[in-house]
């Protein structure tokens, strides 16, 4: 996992950098204290690979134009936003291993400074001046607080099916790698068989994504994580280890699990407890698997463009995503 990370460093650096350069010219706010708060969210250690897969998945499809960096920019607003809310609604500590932004300033001030990413998505956008990725990052910012809703509503309740699971993950998380992929087919004029196929790639990548972090929490090590140990047990996010050990365990276990689950002050010890069961009823290693089908999907949607370095790249971080620990 090593070297397969060094590797894909070694060779997207300069797109790295150029996109750190693009984040904080195009930020431009009006007053100190958001760019401030902005800037918390958005320079503590975030791995880009929101904006990465734009630029990758636009040069795959051939773009030629030069404002590939300034447009990727839209995506690590837009998922800066969703963080800032998410830290506030949930009550969480630790965000990439740092004190979350509400914990230094206000809940209302950080709220809107996510408001404010949002908005400025929107507009660099409209820069584009292409109704269609106008069109689609609405789209994509009206999913994202939808699944955040159906997350909340849901809080705790340990009936949550596979099914609404998968619905809240693609609204929450999937559909800005869809989106990302998708808009560089729209700036490139790609073909509809060409968007189709960076479309799927982002989609299923986003589903394996969210799939390894929520397998994240189950990983007795904060300093790895960045966040606590069981957080997002703890703010009563019920994900598919649990959804579908449960589902598969007998009613002994099964109370024993729901009596954990239901305690958001529960111990180490029981958070252990808890970990012996999924792997006994299989909840790790089915999500492991969910998520690994989702990855064969992404690389098998590449297979429409000729073999090049971009491919490869755009299939080591397909590999990546299954094996990160963090």
């Amino acid at each position: 996992m090593k070297d397969l990370k060094q590797e894909l460093l070694s060779i997207v650096g300069k797109d790295l950098a150029e996109i750190e350069v693009a984040l904080t010219d195009n930020l431009t706010p009006y007053l100190d204290i958001v760019s401030d708060v902005a800037k918390h969210i958005l320079f503590a250690g975030g791995k880009r690979l929101r904006p990465l897969l734009m630029v990758l998945s636009a040069r795959i499809c051939n773009y030629k134009g030069g404002y590939d960096k300034v447009f990727s920019t839209i995506f690590e607003y837009l998922h800066a936003a969703t963080l800032l809310h998410d830290d506030v609604i949930d009550g969480a500590e630790l965000r990439r291993g740092k004190p979350v932004a509400n914990s230094i300033w206000k809940n209302s001030t950080v709220v809107l400074t996510g408001d404010f990413l949002l908005a400025r998505g929107l507009s660099i956008a409209a820069a584009t001046e292409k109704p269609s990725v106008i069109k689609i990052v609405a789209e994509i910012t009206e999913n994202m607080s939808q699944g955040e809703i159906e997350q909340l509503l849901r809080k705790g309740d340990i009936n949550l099916t596979e099914e609404e699971y998968r619905k809240i993950i693609w609204r929450k998380t999937a559909v800005l790698f869809q989106g990302a992929c998708r808009i560089s087919a729209r700036l490139a004029n790609a073909s509809k068989r060409e968007e189709k196929a960076v479309s799927n790639y982002g989609y299923n990548l986003g589903m394996a994504f969210q799939m390894a972090d929520d397998l994240l929490d189950y990983t007795l090590d904060t300093k790895v994580i960045g966040k606590g140990v069981g957080a997002d047990l703890k703010e009563g996010k019920v994900t598919l280890p649990v959804i579908h050990a449960l589902k598969e365990a007998d009613s002994k276990d099964r109370l024993k699990m729901e009596r954990i689950i239901k305690n958001n002050k529960f111990s180490v010890r029981n958070f252990n407890s808890l970990i012996k069961l999924l792997e006994k009823y299989e909840g790790i290693s089915y999500t492991e698997k969910c998520a690994k089908d989702h990855i064969k999907e992404a690389k098998e949607s590449l297979l429409v463009f000729e073999p090049s370095e971009t491919r490869n790249i755009l299939e080591y971080i397909a590999d990546y995503t299954l094996l990160r620990k963090s």
